[in-house]
């Protein structure tokens, strides 16, 4: 009798032939779970297509966790409800979930559970994350403007001598509420006591009648939220001193960083006249307040603000400097030479340095992300391994992002990493990595090489930042790359040095020669700025983008970056996507401001340049910018009663301006004086649109938008486009968050 042929059976035991029948019987076996819907064949191709991606793609997984951490808490600001929020939370752990059912087993599909299961407990955590950190600090604003007497304990000072001004935080008690409230109020210098007998300083008590404002909601759909942040800083309330303050009880003898900050400022600003002394004072410690609004404009539009800023250069500069000279001076001892490590040594001293700056300069968040970066960079070369990495990068964003994690919705997170994270990705990719290989050459072509990276370094940056600086400002400075291969030097290599030489050399009596040159460095600076941002068309002005364009730039740019091999160039696909979004983005006809009271209305004059009408000729340079900004035009605004083809009364003003093939006729309140409703009525019913800073009667009916104070209380500013008859307001994306209240102030 022969025997039956022996069958190798598979690891569960069945025959081969029989388990791919069995297996689709089992759900959720061999990634058998998609196949109720897709079907088995198609299920596994689909994974199997995946799968081969992911497993010879090549690519850092690390700095992709970091980037779906980011992904939940951007998701916590765009989702409006906290049922919402449950629900992202829901499913982000479902995904989890699934991963580790579908392909539990299934060595083939290795790299898909992974993903899954990381990127949802990942993702979910984002979102818990930042909605803890809004219960924790989030403070409820007041609930309307108030003048009142108030005693306060100082919590912080800063001096803004620009504006002849300081500004403090206060820690007041709320009678109503019995509880601790924080406010922010700026007093004039005229407003303050004797400094010599009265110093108003961290930790002194004072007592003032002061004018309250609830943090003020963006302006127009795309402006700064300050409500918002101040929600996330513990901040009630904002205003100004009525009158002279009174010290209470003085503070004791100051001992800490920010006494020490104030001397350094105030010590360097006295050994570098003018302007270049208020920037000096900003790298030494980084006081900002004492530099003025036209060298910071100037800055700004050559794309040199990131100098302003205490960050990334700065902190890595200091550190360098640190470990350099550090390394170099132990190098002289034998005794130590031969017994330690000097790297390890000069990196500990390095990391000192680095800390104590960041410590000094005010430990913002651009600050200490640069630290803790630098931190990473410093362990890497201790141990004798690669320091320029993107999961440097990611380490250091991950660590903000839990101790701060609203930052991600601000420039400065944003800006700081996306040049860093060009710089890393530019200097490690292969072309550029062959470029820059040593090779026996004279030392001109070295330097000709290193000055075209250099060059095309700032360019790179300059593309990867332009995206989230027109998102944030609606203007960007097109020489900025030109300007930053002459600056970003100076500043490091010399100004920075120098300082730290002045202020070593002060001790000694012998700092004079070292200020001059600081003095002379930093005027080049500033003659870099003004000389760049005077040129013709040196600034771009763009409307407010879209949400959907911002996330496909940053989406493209992060495939670019983080990505390897052939596949990264897919992300010029949706980066080309978002610029032709953004060269469709139309620029609003009408600007209606939070309260009514300042509208803009964009024109052509006969030259066909872009003007701006004005409702209101305002003092407030914030107003004014907010308008000129989001219109996209640069020369100043022009009154509405000056303009020839307005009809004003000393009530109202009636414009009419043909867009989308038609006429549209505004009427706008110039005032909240009262006026008989038959005859209101009458305007309205003739009028396209209506504004008005108060509430209008409901016989007030126009053809097509009556913004009243009733409306902007629920939507805020308005931004509206003509031709395709659409409003955006900034209401319709705050949603239920703490910071919104849906009213004008």
């Amino acid at each position: 009798m022969r025997e039956p042929p022996i069958v190798p059976l598979g690891e569960d035991g069945l025959d081969p032939a029989i388990a791919d029948n069995v297996a689709l019987q089992r759900p959720w076996q061999r990634g058998a779970g998609l196949s109720s819907v897709l079907g088995a064949g198609t299920a596994r191709k689909i994974g199997d297509v995946f799968e081969t991606f992911l497993g010879t793609s090549g690519f850092d997984r690390a700095p992709w966790l970091a980037v779906v951490f980011a992904s939940g808490i951007l998701t916590w600001f765009a989702l409006k409800t906290p049922l919402q929020w449950v629900i992202a939370i829901g499913c982000a752990l479902l995904v989890a979930l699934t991963g580790i059912a579908a392909w539990r087993g299934d060595e083939e599909r290795g790299h898909i559970r992974s993903a899954m299961i990381a990127c949802g407990l990942i993702f979910a955590a984002g979102i818990a994350v930042i909605w803890l950190r809004s219960e924790m600090v989030g403070a409820e604003p007041i609930e309307r403007p108030s003048v009142e007497r108030v005693q306060g304990y100082v919590l912080d000072r800063e001096d803004q001598p620009s504006q002849d001004r300081i500004r403090l935080t206060l820690a007041i008690r709320d009678a109503e509420a019995g509880q601790a409230r924080k406010i922010r109020i700026n007093v004039p210098f005229d407003a303050l006591p004797d400094a010599s007998t009265a110093p108003i300083v961290e930790g002194a008590i004072i007592r003032t009648r002061v004018r309250l404002m609830p943090p003020a909601s963006p302006m127009l759909p795309g402006s700064y939220d300050f409500a918002r942040a101040a929600w996330f800083k513990g901040l009630a309330a904002t205003g100004s001193v009525i009158g002279q303050i009174e010290v209470v009880e003085t503070a004791p003898p100051a001992r800490g960083i920010a006494s020490l900050q104030r001397f350094l400022s105030s010590h360097v600003r006295t050994r570098v006249d003018g302007s270049a002394g208020t920037i000096a004072g900003a790298f030494a410690s980084g006081d900002r307040g004492a530099i003025s609004e036209a060298d910071e404009d100037a800055m700004r539009d050559a794309g040199l603000t990131h100098l302003l800023s205490i960050s990334g250069l700065h902190v890595s500069a200091v550190i360098a400097a640190a470990y350099f000279v550090a390394l170099k001076l132990l190098a002289l001892i034998p005794a130590l030479a031969l017994r330690i490590r000097l790297p390890v040594a000069a990196a500990s001293v390095g990391a000192l340095a680095g800390i104590g700056y960041t410590l000094l300069t005010g430990a913002e968040v651009p600050t200490v992300r640069s630290c803790a970066a630098a931190m990473l960079v410093l362990i890497a070369l201790a141990m004798g391994r690669d320091a320029l990495s993107l999961r440097m990068v990611a380490a250091a964003a991950v660590f903000v992002l839990l101790l701060w994690p609203e930052s991600i919705v601000g420039p400065s997170f944003q800006m700081s990493f996306s040049a860093v994270l060009a710089i890393v990705a530019l200097h490690s990719s292969k072309p550029v990595k062959a470029f820059l290989a040593p090779r026996e050459e004279p030392w001109l072509t070295r330097t000709g090489r290193q000055t075209a990276m250099l060059f095309a370094t700032g360019m790179v940056i300059e593309i990867a930042l332009m995206p989230i600086v027109l998102f944030h400002f609606h203007r960007a400075g097109l020489y900025g790359a030109f300007a930053n291969v002459i600056a970003i030097p100076l500043v490091t290599f010399i100004s920075m040095p120098l300082i730290a030489v002045g202020l070593f050399l002060d001790m000694l009596g012998l700092g004079k020669p070292a200020w001059w040159l600081v003095q002379q460095s930093l005027d080049a600076l500033l003659a870099i700025a003004h000389f760049t941002s005077s040129k013709p068309g040196s600034v771009k002005l763009m409307p407010q983008m879209s949400y959907a364009t911002i996330t496909l730039f940053v989406s493209g740019a992060l495939w670019l970056a983080l990505w390897s091999g052939r596949a990264r160039l897919l992300g010029f696909i949706p980066a080309a996507a978002a610029t032709g979004m953004l060269i469709a983005t139309p620029i609003p006809d009408v600007l209606i401001g939070r309260e009514g009271r300042h509208v803009g209305i964009t024109i052509e004059d006969e030259n066909g340049e872009s003007r701006l009408l004005s409702l209101r000729d305002s003092r407030s340079s914030y107003s004014r910018d907010n308008l000129l900004e989001l219109a996209s035009v640069t020369s100043e605004p022009v009154p509405i009663a000056n303009f020839r083809g307005a009809e004003c009364s000393t009530e109202f003003c009636i414009v009419t301006i043909k867009r989308g093939g038609r006429d549209w006729v505004l009427m706008m309140a110039r005032n909240r004086d009262l006026v008989e409703e038959r005859a209101l009525a009458a305007a309205c019913e003739r009028s396209d649109i209506v504004v008005a800073d108060r509430y209008l009667p409901r016989s007030c009916m126009p053809r097509w938008l009556k913004a009243d104070r009733g409306l902007l209380q629920e939507t805020g500013g308005l931004a509206l486009v003509l031709d395709t008859e659409t409003i955006k307001s900034v209401g319709e994306n705050q949603g239920e968050h703490g910071w919104w209240r849906g009213e004008g102030d």
